[in-house]
């Protein structure tokens, strides 16, 4: 008999019941907290109309929560892997929850980093990639890891598109502040993941070691390990990128867009395009991640990123073309999480794989910080958004060359390792 903590995907891990329901619980949660997050900056204008505080004021609240997003992941990463990721889910969604319902009564800028950038963030990071992609990974099995990721990254952005409509319409109907507590409301649905997903990974690694006479790695000895790992200092210097480039989209789409002199309407529609192609782009790139080396990917994604943003620079700011840049920015938006998290897996196994997917998480939130502040404060200072396009596209083509010399390998390990 199984035991009572047990999951019940973990019971019998190649069950087709089990591993859909893995992937619903998985991708359910992420699209609620990922959708609510990516909506915010929807409710910008109206929180500066509300406080007058200005624009860079309200960015950094974004930028720090940005920042704070990535900064609770490997430490809720680690927490997982050793105590059990359902304890840290059902925390993470009840701080999303709180976070997102108190906002509208913030006034101050202080406030405002509470309720958006240390709450609803952290308990965004929480409930986030690094926990929910690692215990995908240790739930299904390793055939079909690289779509499941997929599927998962999927529910975020499938949460972008269902989410900006609604609170487009919910704003429509009842007001942006009581709109913005429905959202949070709303992310409470996210609870029953926690059970689904309830186990950790180092007690499987506990297990391998115990057969095999090794003895597991610690945090600090995995994280020292995967710091001396040229390969993996070069996918969290691609993954700045990356979080420099969603952040400043996330925050600024809308404002870029009115900036432009196009309807309000169109930065809701513009980031639920961005969703619902970021699915496509997520699915795929979980087919291709066991099709095509994971660094090679990363590559073209990033070069089909400023590509386009010097495309959308060049073009006439119209409603069609602005649609179009959000269709395709939504197939490379999240579509980098499958290939760094499978490469993470591939070289450093599974039993630390949220700490140490978590630090990379972390270096993407650093890039998330500076996109979404920077944004606020250069469109302040020059009353235009071009500049951070044009550090945007250098970053690009950084972030396209720094992945080719990526080794796709298990680095040398100490005998010690029972990954």
């Amino acid at each position: 008999m199984a035991n009572s903590n047990t999951p019940p995907a973990a019971a019998k891990p190649g069950a087709p019941l089990a591993l859909w329901l893995v992937l619903l619980a998985a991708a359910g949660a992420f699209a609620l907290t990922m959708g609510t997050r990516q909506t915010m900056g929807l409710f910008l204008s109206a929180l500066n109309t509300s406080t007058g505080l200005g624009i860079g004021s309200i960015s950094l609240a974004f930028a720090f929560g940005q920042l704070w997003w990535g900064l609770t992941q490997p430490f809720a990463g680690a927490v997982a892997d050793r105590i059990g990721t359902g304890r840290v889910i059902l925390l993470g969604v009840a701080l999303v929850a709180l976070g997102t319902f108190i906002t509208p009564y913030m006034t101050t800028t202080a406030g405002l980093v509470l309720a958006i950038g240390v709450l609803a963030a952290g308990g965004a990071g929480m409930a986030g990639p690094s926990v929910l992609m690692a215990a995908t990974a240790r739930l299904v099995p390793l055939r079909h890891r690289g779509l499941a990721t997929g599927v998962v990254n999927a529910g975020g952005s499938f949460g972008q598109f269902v989410m900006a409509p609604i609170a487009i319409g919910l704003t429509a109907a009842v007001g942006w502040a009581s709109a913005m507590q429905w959202l949070g409301v709303l992310v409470l649905l996210a609870l029953p993941a926690a059970w689904v997903l309830r186990g950790n990974s180092q007690a499987l690694a506990a297990q391998a070691a115990a057969a095999s006479g090794a003895r597991a790695l610690t945090a600090r000895e995995a994280v020292a390990q995967a710091l001396a790992t040229p390969s993996y200092r070069y996918l969290a210097a691609g993954f700045l990128v990356c979080g420099f480039h969603v952040a400043f989209l996330a925050t600024h789409l809308p404002g870029v867009i009115a900036a432009c002199g196009l309807a309000p309407e169109i930065g809701g529609w513009s980031l639920a395009v961005i969703g619902l192609f970021n699915i496509v782009g997520s699915l795929g790139m979980g087919w291709a991640v066991g099709r095509w080396r994971m660094k090679s990917l990363l590559s073209l994604l990033y070069a089909v990123r400023g590509l386009a943003v010097l495309a959308f620079l060049l073009a006439p700011k119209t409603p069609a073309v602005v649609l179009v840049f959000a269709a395709v920015m939504g197939v490379t938006f999240l579509s980098t999480v499958p290939p760094t998290a499978g490469l993470v897996a591939k070289m450093f196994g599974t039993a630390n794989m949220a700490l140490l997917f978590g630090v990379v998480m972390l270096s993407h939130q650093i890039g998330g910080f500076l996109g979404a502040y920077l944004g606020g404060s250069v469109f302040q200072a020059t009353g235009s958004y071009d500049w951070v396009w044009y550090i945007d596209i250098v970053l690009a083509a950084g972030a396209a060359l720094v992945h080719l010399p990526i080794r796709e390998a298990h680095p040398p390990r100490p005998a010690a390792s029972a990954a």
